[in-house]
């Protein structure tokens, strides 16, 4: 069993369904740290809807699928801020294959992805709650700065050099 990873539209079936899953699992994780309760489904739906991924088209974007034995497995994204700016979002594994290399090998084709369309450094923000990512981030050689955006939810903003 191995992974690949590909672009993929961020409009096809196969992102649709893995935003869902990802944006279901960290709300649900928000809501439940913070007010002890799941995400309301209206609330899910208004949030996917808003937030469809077109960022990650080309010219200045990507979304990567990457597939486990052939399956979706999990995904990550990328948008050019500027000309040498890039930003990684949307990285995440599906829960039965987490353990397995996915994550590590996403973030790595998202890099090399961000440098084909010029970036020479990379930049994210993630919660505190997400702690896993956090680690993953550091392992990586993702450095914590300051913030760089006024995201309501990120409390972490990382950032590395693509040299």
């Amino acid at each position: 069993m191995t992974w690949t990873v590909a672009a993929e539209p961020f409009d096809s079936p196969v992102a649709a369904a893995l935003w869902r899953e990802y944006y279901t699992e960290v709300s649900d994780r928000w809501y439940v740290t913070h007010e002890g309760r799941r995400t309301d489904p209206d609330e899910l739906e208004r949030g996917i809807a808003a937030r469809t991924g077109a960022e990650l088209a080309p010219p200045g974007g990507r979304l990567l699928v990457g597939r486990y034995d052939g399956e979706p497995g999990g995904c990550a994204g990328v948008r050019l801020l500027d000309a040498a700016t890039a930003e990684l979002t949307r990285v995440f594994v599906r829960e039965g294959l987490r353990g397995k290399g996915g994550a590590p090998l996403l973030v790595g084709a998202a890099e090399d992805a961000a440098r084909a369309l010029g970036a020479t450094r990379m930049i994210l923000d993630t919660r505190s709650d997400l702690v896993e990512a956090r680690a993953l981030y550091a392992r990586l050689g993702y450095m914590e700065t300051g913030r760089h955006n006024d995201d309501v939810y990120a409390e972490h903003w990382f950032t590395k050099a693509l040299g």
